[in-house]
């Protein structure tokens, strides 16, 4: 990603779907959980742990004009939703929702309409930034009341949403249940990379240089 972007590019899909092993080669070794008495059940895991990345198919350059709406909805920044506009920030959002999905096996804010992603961006992150709120554009204005506080749960399209959201905690929880809660540092570089504010949200030359990476033991 650090070399996407000192190319000045920002590719703005980023999921699990566009990357990819660089070599199919596994080998198999015993799970923990058993089928039966008898059985052993395997799992696979990869010979190299080489990725390339793919699908460049939206990816834009900074400098030219962007179009309003980008990025698969489930790792969509909120920038984005709120149309402040986006850049290279947008990217390392969606690293951190990969990320977390890498860590419990499925996607962090699974929904398909704007109001519910954003309380459970809230559900797992807190209250948005009033300033961003406040610079919003008219579109996403309907998504607060006196200017501030999201519309929820009394926006909420169905009793199905409102469970959806109800059912997230907060950030560490979550990785709690899925990691050892010695790695508090994947913890705080999550929230560097989940920042709401694109401005404050790490670089990926800063995510690299995060200790979760520099000290992985």
């Amino acid at each position: 990603m650090h070399y996407m972007h000192e190319l000045r590019l920002i590719h703005t899909d980023l999921k699990p779907e566009n990357i990819l092993l660089v070599s199919s080669e596994y080998v198999k070794l015993p799970s923990y959980k058993r089928v039966s008495s008898d059985e052993t059940q395997f799992r696979c895991l990869p010979k190299s742990s080489a990725i390339k990345l793919i699908d460049f198919g939206s990816t834009a350059y900074d400098n030219q004009n962007h179009s309003s709406i980008v990025s698969t909805r489930h790792y969509r920044a909120p920038e984005i939703i709120l149309g402040l506009g986006w850049s290279y920030p947008c990217d390392l959002w969606s690293v951190g929702c990969i990320l977390i999905e890498l860590c419990t096996g499925e996607a962090l804010f699974q929904t398909h309409e704007n109001l519910e992603h954003l309380a459970m961006m809230e559900r797992v992150l807190g209250p948005i930034p009033e300033p961003m709120i406040r610079r919003s554009n008219k579109g996403a204005e309907k998504y607060f009341k006196r200017g501030s506080r999201l519309r929820w749960p009394e926006g909420a399209i169905s009793r199905e949403s409102i469970n959806a959201v109800k059912k997230l905690g907060h950030l560490k929880d979550i990785i709690s249940r899925s990691v050892d809660s010695s790695r508090s540092s994947l913890t705080d570089l999550l929230h560097g990379l989940l920042s709401y504010d694109p401005t404050k949200r790490l670089t990926a030359l800063q995510a690299l240089d995060h200790p979760f990476f520099r000290n992985p033991t």
